[in-house]
């Protein structure tokens, strides 16, 4: 494991070992002796880890070796007095828990503890501290061997430089030097126009040089939208070995796509057909039609399968074309119709000029010449490869002194054995990381190529496992915080693209080329005893693999692609009764039908989920003996029963998704969820009212989707004063209690989200409340809305105003355009909207306006 990732691990330790309530428990159970005397040792490793970050290069060859194996018996020792420490923070919920239900524990609450004998505890955990402080000495002595130091770094002291970046120059469409490629490939589109055979034309290249900003350079063209109406992208990056059936699928949800405009369309659930119903899709949708198709990142070498997918889209006009961006040449050649395309490396100029682009503010490089100089012996290195050149100038972004971009040029890690210049360049940025933000980056290679992220699955893993600082509770900060400023900072160094903010998360994609430094840096961190497995096919093969005791270590289980689950018994099994370790566990999408009671021994997990079971009718009541658990996921169960009963015992519970048949909840036991942050109650077409009673003093974000009975949803201070989000989507009959006209609720909403909202005219009184917070406002599909309420226009922060499928608003509140904060107004409506609105006569010039014609409107319905 990398040092500096050693590093952050102790020093994580250290800062829990430190923290007031950690030690009150260790008096408790009497084991802080014990711990003194471990936060010394590792106190003192820590500081020799930073010798072993400056030195391991200098090493001969058999010392390298040796000293691997110091770092993996090290990364051991810290690992395994990780779970001795979650064990007391278990035995100091278990506490908390039975003091708040009166002494009582309604079930047994796990089988690691005994209740009547705490003594048996404390020997138990006092011995393997011991234990573990003696390998920890041990290790530490070894030390001497290496001609390792002690040094001392005060604790305020950032390891690695940390710099403050603004983020705006990162979300850049500008492309730097394609215009030559461009046109050829435009040529090679709109030539033979009525040409009766199927045309494809590849792009091939290396990783990072930009075949797929090429294929959207020209995808976005004004005259390839003349020229083909019917337009379709699908990112293919070797769809589970290239299945036809799944990249069939892809093509027709991208014509429906295409079929629709912008406006998001529900799709339908196309994986239940059969080959032959989909084929028939497919060739509905092509017939007649003078498409674009593009077949980004293909890896597929399979010939017969490219002439099983040709044949079935040949079914469009004469004229129709397919662009293909691949790596191979092979690839290139057995799908190509003309001689492909070869992409090739940017001109010196042209990388030069992409790096300043990043390296500096707009005009600010006149003012240093001698660090462009320098600049330009850098982007010699980057081979032209414009991700390079954009990650190495991100990272010099805002820096000005002369050693620090000497440097990155000077820097040895260009010269690593076995590694190309290109990921040696990212992989200089990779070694700029802070040690916990290389934690996080490392994880993203358990998913697949082209796997579209959500920001919630990707933080919650980390979350899960521990790889994200304490919050600071002087300062407020929260873990989602320190998750989305990590998300940020890898946005800045070009780590990450197509970011969307969709309001209550993020939507992102990594470039292959960032794949591969994951997945390689991943082969150096990776703990030796396989601490994560990640499943992206449907193989029960494989799941079997993965049942012997060699993986009791294991922290994470995922499957990442969407609709491929686990439905081996054996497996589940397993992992409740070999993998006691686990704090991350994804079992959506499976097909179990119940869980066993012996999930309920998992104590250190963090993170479950049950997501798309449509089979589950039951939940073991020993879930609720998971009292470390933050996150529970049960939305798409559709058959669920009920909610297992204990739930109030979940005192560590901060997000919980729910789909249940219940016509009430158990409103007794959510109030007790005191840390509950995020409630999302989706497909429950049995309830009518949510929390109607109770009190949720946490709670910030609040879904409620597809609740067609749901009748009332009390949204004052009383209920929840901290909500900042709120999304209703799809609820028959709900509707908001509209309260006072002059009520001024104090509530803190910054997003508001309505969807196919029936009953909604105009917006309740009680969002006034949020007149100095709300900064983003969507409403669709609301057929009966007519006005926006004129108080709209006196919201302070309100950043953005979507709303789409209303036909029938006919006014906006008077001189909303010139809100100061105000950035984009996206709205459906007719020409009287427009009149009304005063929108056709100018807008704040700080506002970005789209007005969608009626048309666009009728075609939608």
């Amino acid at each position: 494991m990398d040092a500096l990732v050693l590093f952050g691990l102790a020093e994580s330790l250290i800062e829990k070992l430190a923290s007031r309530a950690y030690e009150e428990v260790c008096q408790v159970l009497g084991v802080h002796t014990d711990l003194q005397q471990f936060t010394q040792t590792l106190s003192y490793i820590k500081s020799v880890l930073l010798d072993v970050e400056q030195k391991q290069k200098e090493l001969v060859r058999s010392l390298r070796d040796e000293l691997g194996n110091w770092r993996r018996l090290l990364e051991v020792a810290l690992t395994d007095a990780e779970y001795v420490f979650n064990e007391v923070e278990f035995q100091n919920l278990r506490k908390k828990v039975i003091k708040d239900n009166g002494g009582r524990i309604i079930t047994k609450v796990d089988h690691f503890f005994s209740r009547c004998n705490p003594l048996a505890f404390r020997f138990r955990i006092a011995r393997k501290i011991k234990e573990i402080n003696k390998r920890l000495d041990k290790i530490a002595a070894d030390r001497i061997k290496f001609g390792f130091q002690i040094i001392d770094v005060p604790n305020d002291t950032p390891v690695t430089h940390r710099r403050e970046m603004t983020y705006s120059r990162v979300i850049n469409s500008e492309v730097i030097g394609r215009d030559h490629n461009k046109r050829k490939i435009i040529d090679l589109l709109v030539q033979h126009d009525n040409d009766q055979n199927l045309s494809v034309i590849p792009i091939v290249g290396l990783g990072g040089l930009g075949k797929t900003t090429l294929a959207k350079f020209v995808f976005n063209d004004e005259m390839i939208s003349r020229c083909f109406s019917f337009k379709m992208w699908v990112c293919v990056a070797d769809i589970y070995g290239f299945d036809i059936k799944e990249v069939i699928i892809k093509i027709i949800n991208s014509a429906n796509d295409s079929l629709k405009g912008d406006a998001p369309a529900y799709q339908q659930n196309y994986r239940d057909l059969e080959i032959e119903q989909l084929q028939n899709h497919l060739i509905n949708k092509l017939t007649g039609q003078k498409f674009l198709l593009v077949l980004d990142d293909v890896w597929n070498e399979d010939r017969f399968k490219w002439i099983q997918l040709r044949d079935l889209i040949h079914a469009g006009a004469p004229g129709s074309k397919i662009l293909v961006t691949t790596r191979f040449n092979s690839i290139a050649s057995m799908m190509g119709t003309v001689s492909p395309h070869i992409l090739e490396g940017l001109s010196l100029e042209d990388s030069l000029s992409l790096f300043v682009k990043w390296a500096f503010k707009e005009g600010e490089e006149s003012r240093y010449p001698h660090l462009v100089n320098i600049g330009r012996e850098i982007v010699k290195r980057c081979g032209g490869i414009p991700l390079a050149v954009r990650a190495i100038g991100g990272l010099l972004f805002s820096k000005y002194e002369t050693g620090d971009w000497e440097n990155v040029r000077d820097n040895e890690i260009w010269n690593l054995p076995g590694t190309d210049e290109i990921l040696s360049a990212l992989k200089l940025s990779y070694a700029q990381m802070p040690s916990d933000m290389k934690k996080c980056f490392a994880t993203l290679s358990l998913y697949p190529r082209g796997h579209t992220f959500d920001s919630f699955h990707v933080t919650s893993l980390w979350r899960a496992l521990g790889l994200l600082p304490a919050p600071n509770r002087n300062q407020n900060q929260t873990l989602k915080y320190s998750a989305n400023h990590y998300l940020f900072e890898l946005l800045s160094i070009y780590f990450l693209q197509d970011f969307v903010d969709y309001g209550i998360g993020f939507a992102f994609k990594i470039p292959d080329l960032v794949h591969d430094l994951a997945w390689s840096v991943t082969l150096t961190t990776t703990y030796s005893y396989r601490q994560h497995l990640s499943f992206w096919e449907k193989n029960p093969l494989i799941l079997d693999k993965f049942l012997s005791k060699k993986y009791k270590y294991v922290k994470s289980i995922l499957f990442p692609t969407v609709g491929i689950g686990p439905n081996s018994r054996a497996f589940l099994n397993a992992c409740t009764s070999i993998c006691k370790h686990l704090r991350f566990l994804d079992l959506s999408d499976s097909t179990y039908e119940t869980l066993p009671r012996s999930i309920g021994n998992l104590i250190h997990l963090r993170y479950l989920s049950l997501e798309n079971n449509s089979n589950i009718k039951k939940l073991p009541d020993s879930i609720c003996n998971l009292l470390m658990l933050e996150m529970l996921i049960l939305s798409g169960c559709t058959k669920l029963e009920a909610l297992p009963k204990g739930l109030k015992k979940l005192i560590n519970l901060q997000h919980l998704e729910i789909t249940t048949k219940q016509r009430v909840l158990p409103e007794d036991e959510i109030a007790n969820l005191s840390s509950l942050q995020t409630l999302r109650i989706k497909f429950c077409n049995n309830l009518e009212s949510v929390f109607s009673e109770i009190k949720l003093p946490a709670l910030k974000v609040l879904c409620v989707a597809n609740c067609r009975k749901l009748k009332s949803l009390p949204l004052d201070i009383e209920h929840v004063p901290a909500l900042e989000r709120l999304l209703v989507d799809n609820c028959d009959i709900l509707e908001f209690s509209e309260g006072d006209e002059g009520q001024n609720s104090n509530m803190r909403l910054k997003v508001l989200t309505i969807v196919s909202m029936p009953q909604l005219m105009t917006l309740p009184h009680w969002l006034r409340g949020s007149v100095n917070t709300l900064q983003y406002l969507s409403i669709s599909s609301c057929y009966y809305l007519v006005t926006l309420p004129q108080w709209l226009s006196t919201m302070n922060c309100l950043k953005t105003i979507c709303i789409t499928g209303c036909p029938n608003i006919m006014s906006l509140p008077n001189d909303i355009r010139f809100l100061p904060t105000l950035e984009r107004i996206e709205i459906d409506g007719y020409p009287e909207l427009l009149r009304n609105s005063q929108l056709e006569g100018g807008e704040s010039p700080h506002t970005h306006s789209v007005i969608n014609e009626p048309d666009e409107i009728e075609e939608l319905e």
